[in-house]
């Protein structure tokens, strides 16, 4: 019923795939299409999260599921968010400089990682 889409992030205009299957996710619960690419999407969520603003769903840009937070994370509520604990990082090779990124999300062939600070020259 769905096929693969390209979309491209509003934040950082890189295009990236939305598969058939998160768009079969997001009509099951009646979101709209992400416009950030899931780097982006991450990036807000933890900015989001480390400033402590308010508590976490489980929920980030545009009702996109992120795993974990909500009711059943099995946290401890502390000042407004929920302690998960440390988070997992995962090690790539930064797309633009060649040297070692650290990232919060396993990355997939076909999808640019970058380092802290190519990220952060990229975003101005």
């Amino acid at each position: 019923m769905y096929t693969d889409k390209t979309l491209t992030c509003a934040d950082c205009g890189q295009q990236f795939v939305f598969t058939a299957s998160e768009q079969d996710f997001y009509a099951q619960r009646g979101f709209t299409e992400p416009r950030r690419c899931p780097t982006d999407r991450a990036a807000r969520k933890a900015a989001r999260q480390s400033s402590g603003a308010g508590y976490s769903s489980g929920y980030g840009e545009a009702g996109s599921y992120g795993g974990g937070g909500g009711y059943s994370s099995g946290g401890s509520y502390s000042s407004g968010g929920y302690d998960r604990g440390p988070r997992e990082m995962f090690s790539a090779t930064c797309s633009n400089c060649g040297n070692e990124a650290r990232v919060p999300f396993r990355p997939t062939s076909g999808k640019p990682v970058y380092c802290s600070d190519c990220f952060r020259s990229m975003r101005g």
